[in-house]
């Protein structure tokens, strides 16, 4: 199979089954937002293998996030009436189990009392980025979901998934013993 097809030469791209769509539409900017978040994520995780502190259940976590995240661009990338004849990939048990990850590391870290910047180890960094990109995709699957048909478990899922990104950044943070940037506003 070869990378290149030449079918997208002219400003169009291919939804799964072969419909036809601009690649400006607001679909396809959805998606591919999620894209960026996701491969910002591979980077954070990329950054977490080279650790000596414990980072399996992070590693472990993040690897079914990117997954999910393929699944999300792929409810985005079917049109409708093969979404309304085989069904939605990403469903509220996902969305569920974000909010257990995320219930997992908050009682972990020091109670937040300012404002942290985005940064510390490197590896919490990139996750913040991926944070910033995964809000992104969120107000665009909104605008969206204004237009077309949309999963609605899709917003859902990206809400918990910047939370769980913000608070696995700080997880990392206080497991490699970094300063967490803060804001004072005094």
């Amino acid at each position: 199979m070869k990378i290149y097809t030449r079918s997208g030469d002219k400003g169009e791209t291919s939804l799964i089954y072969g419909h036809r769509i601009p690649k400006d539409s607001i679909r396809v900017e959805t998606y591919g937002t999620i894209d960026e978040a996701n491969s910002m994520i591979g980077l954070g995780l990329s950054y977490l293998r080279a650790e000596k502190f414990a980072t399996e259940d992070l590693i472990e976590q993040l690897l079914i996030i990117q997954r999910e995240l393929f699944d999300l661009g792929r409810d985005l990338a079917t049109p409708v009436e093969k979404v309304q004849e085989k069904g939605y990939h990403v469903n509220a048990d996902q969305v569920t189990r974000l909010e257990a990850f995320i219930d997992s590391y908050d009682g972990q870290v020091p109670p937040l009392t300012k404002f942290i910047l985005p940064g510390g180890h490197t590896a919490a960094a990139a996750l913040q980025s991926a944070r910033t990109i995964t809000r992104r995709a969120e107000r665009i699957a909104v605008s969206l979901a204004k237009e077309e048909q949309v999963n609605p478990e899709i917003q859902r899922y990206l809400n918990r998934l910047s939370d769980y990104l913000f608070i696995a950044g700080r997880a990392i943070n206080h497991r490699a013993g970094v300063q967490e940037p803060e804001v004072d506003f005094s």
